[in-house]
């Protein structure tokens, strides 16, 4: 498998998204209404098992569209200095444990995990391996997992500043692969996100993904549409870069020039949708190890934190 899928930066910068639906907007403004109705009852206690340099860490509990129940961590300084807070997603397949470094200083960090994933948001009536997840609900768009997915971010919003509630003087994202994704069709929609950080973001122009075999979950969707054509039709309500073009919060994207998990030009797709403020990092690669991978995020931290200082 070539990881560029032939594709040059120069070309990479060409890429578009479908346009959205008609009723797009309507339907992602009808969820989040529906799911800020929905009262976090956020509960915290400090945490045994995991420890944060500088932080005090508590392991979380919060409610989501649904009545679902997730659990996560939150990061609080150890100083008592809050100024702002951060919900920091995960990649397909969930976290066990709280990123050791964030990109922002005095600011109350919540790692959730998205339902269905990770030990502490696994749920009986979703599947918890990525193939089985990206494909659960998926005949409806009002059952498809990707929208409860989106919730769950405005429910660790929610969860955070009632948890902090200096945090939500400023209240950021960041995620990457499914978290960048996932994070491009639920922002544009919370106005308590004031900037956006995505990395590696999946789920971008499904109509081009489904026709590049890749090793992550896109491959099984693109299976699936082989047999399903009909599920595209979902697919149109969950595209990120469609959801991109409704972006006003400032957003800045970490884009590989290859990577065999999430096909570069659906990432690019989303970069190149955004319509608000947008600056790139370009990587070498995602989701494959690579000589100078190590300095390369290190260098993606930085430019993260400088951005989220910045606007």
């Amino acid at each position: 498998m070539d990881p560029t899928y032939g594709y040059t930066l120069e070309t990479l910068l060409e890429v578009g998204g479908p346009p959205p639906p008609p009723d797009f907007a309507d339907f992602w403004t009808g969820l989040y209404r529906e799911a800020r109705s929905v009262e976090p009852a956020a509960t915290m206690r400090p945490s045994q098992a995991f420890a944060m340099p500088g932080f005090d860490l508590y392991d979380v509990g919060l409610s989501s569209l649904g009545g679902i129940r997730l659990g996560g961590w939150l990061a609080v300084p150890a100083d008592g200095r809050v100024e702002r807070g951060l919900v920091m997603s995960h990649g397909y397949g969930g976290r066990i444990a709280p990123e050791p470094a964030v990109p922002v200083e005095r600011a109350a960090v919540l790692f959730p995990c998205a339902r269905g994933m990770g030990d502490r948001s696994r749920i009986g009536s979703i599947p918890d391996t990525a193939e089985e997840h990206v494909l659960h609900g998926i005949a409806s768009r009002d059952t498809y997992v990707h929208g409860g997915c989106a919730a769950d971010v405005w429910a660790a919003v929610g969860a955070l500043c009632e948890l902090v509630p200096e945090a939500a003087a400023r209240v950021d994202y960041l995620g990457g692969s499914f978290g960048g994704g996932i994070g491009a069709l639920a922002a544009p929609w919370d106005e308590r996100i004031a900037a956006v950080c995505l990395s590696v973001p999946s789920f971008g122009n499904h109509p081009l993904r489904v026709t590049l075999p890749c090793t992550g979950s896109g491959e099984a969707v693109r299976r699936h549409v082989t047999h399903h054509p009909e599920a595209l039709d979902t697919l149109r309500y969950f595209d990120a870069a469609t959801a991109a073009t409704f972006m006003r919060a400032p957003t800045h994207v970490g884009l590989a020039l290859a990577d065999p998990a999430v096909p570069p030009p659906g990432q690019f797709a989303v970069y190149n949708a955004l319509s608000g403020p947008r600056e790139s990092f370009i990587r070498i690669a995602g989701h494959m190890d690579y000589p100078g991978m190590a300095d390369e995020a290190a260098a993606l931290l930085a430019a993260q934190r400088a951005f989220l200082d910045r606007v």
